[in-house]
């Protein structure tokens, strides 16, 4: 006996948008604002990165010392003579020390908050960290050269004491005017950062996968090593970044607290260093046409720094993207 096919059903009609593109008058406008806006984008770094390369290429042809690896800053002379190894290292090392002592407590704070707290207590808090954010360097570096800085002897005195064998926390008295005060003072600039965006990041995990490790008889902490953390590790990178990328370019703060020389010192703990902003603001006023080029070209320095890091964040993001739970 013949059985009859069934008939086809025929599949939704294709929409005319998705074969040919945006039809529509709202969209093409939205498409066209949408692609003009990241064009514009691209032509603005572009051109950031094409006049700081010119007037750096300038001020690197007529420095008479080596520009990557000389410890003095002239550029005001004749001949100049300047270079950045005082200022890449004090950049780098103030934001690693801001990154170490910042991340573990903002990502606890951030936990606290989105898992712990009661909600009576977890906003007002979240208020108080976002505040945070909104208080301008200036009023930070005041702070801390009025009242971090002098009551971080104590500290200083107790590295030396049970650390100063290693010769990074040797102290020999003084002002606590150093990079690792500056660190410090970037570590509590960059927290509101960190903590904002991890508690978002934290509150999107699954509740089903948190409520069934529950029900499975997890403790709090292993729910949130095992399903909130996977989860919101890319994001925490991301929040890492953006605070990074602040204590790298933080001007007036160390500008403040920070007792500025071109020498490299073994110890964090003495006065000393430089960093790339910091430099620029305390030397472009009194910079003439070539001092102002150098700056120009420490700025260059700092440009490309920003943007390696930034690269090597979003690889991190692209290769953890898979486990952190992001596209479940």
């Amino acid at each position: 006996m013949a059985t009859e096919n069934p008939p086809a059903t025929a599949g939704p009609p294709a929409s005319p948008a998705s074969a040919k593109g945006a039809t529509r008058k709202g969209d093409r406008i939205f498409l066209g604002l949408s692609r003009g806006s990241g064009i514009t984008l691209l032509v603005i770094m572009a051109a950031i990165a094409v006049f700081l390369a010119w007037r750096a290429a300038l001020a690197i042809n007529a420095d008479e010392a080596n520009f990557l690896t000389s410890f003095e800053w002239d550029a005001n002379a004749n001949p100049p003579r300047f270079g950045i190894a005082v200022l890449a290292f004090g950049t780098v090392v103030s934001s690693v020390i801001a990154m170490v002592v910042a991340v573990p407590i903002a990502v606890g704070i951030a936990l606290f908050i989105s898992h712990y707290a009661p909600r009576k207590l977890a906003t007002p808090l979240g208020y108080v960290i976002d505040l945070l954010a909104a208080v301008p360097s200036i009023v930070y570096g005041l702070w801390g050269a009025l009242f971090l800085v002098p009551h971080l002897t104590g500290l200083y005195t107790w590295l030396d004491e049970y650390f100063g064998w290693t010769g990074i926390f040797t102290y020999q008295g003084g002002a606590a005017r150093s990079l690792f005060t500056v660190g410090i003072l970037l570590a509590i600039m960059i927290l509101p950062i960190v903590t904002n965006v991890s508690r978002e990041v934290f509150r999107q995990s699954p509740k089903m996968q948190e409520e069934a490790a529950l029900a499975l008889g997890a403790t709090r902490w292993e729910v949130i090593r095992m399903s909130v953390l996977p989860f919101g590790r890319s994001g925490v990178i991301s929040a890492s970044m953006l605070g990074l990328g602040r204590a790298l370019g933080e001007t007036m703060a160390v500008a403040t607290v920070l007792s500025p020389s071109f020498l490299i010192k073994a110890s964090l703990l003495q006065p000393g260093g430089g960093t790339f902003a910091q430099n620029i603001a305390a030397g472009f006023k009194e910079a003439g046409s070539m001092g102002r080029d150098a700056l120009i070209a420490s700025g260059l320095v700092l440009f490309v720094i920003t943007l390696l890091v930034n690269g090597a964040a979003r690889l991190i993001i692209a290769r953890r993207k898979e486990y952190s739970g992001a596209n479940a």
